[in-house]
């Protein structure tokens, strides 16, 4: 069993705007995304809504090795990563379709776009 990432890029400001009623359809959307992985076999495992990036604290190091902390998000542009789910699944293909019930969404996804990535599974279990 592989796990995956399902990255939700997404416009923040169109997320705000939203009407009640846009926002219902896409939460609807991600009832429907749950309900198909769990009638082909996949399993989510974990996954969240993220808040507004403007919440975004970045950790760094200066010269002397003193951490710095800023905020804001570190990315120039409207699309910043909104929310994500943790799969576990035997089928990526399946996954993908599945997937796109979130692709194009109203809520200003990134041009439509979802993204899936695999874990790296270490050995022993460490990151």
């Amino acid at each position: 069993m592989t796990t995956y990432v399902v990255l939700l890029p997404g416009v923040e400001d169109a997320w705000e705007r939203a009407s009640a009623e846009e926002r219902a359809a896409v939460y609807a959307r991600h009832e429907e995304f749950a309900r198909m992985l769990a009638e082909r076999g996949h399993r989510v495992t974990g996954g969240a809504e993220l808040t507004h990036s403007r919440t975004t604290k970045q950790v760094s190091r200066d010269a002397a090795g003193r951490v710095v902390v800023t905020d804001g998000p570190f990315a120039e542009t409207a699309e910043q990563l909104s929310g994500f789910y943790l799969v576990e699944s035997d089928d990526l293909d399946d996954l993908l379709q599945v997937s796109a019930v979130l692709a194009g969404s109203s809520d200003g996804g990134a041009d439509g776009v979802v993204e899936v990535r695999a874990v790296v599974d270490h050995p022993g279990g460490t990151a």
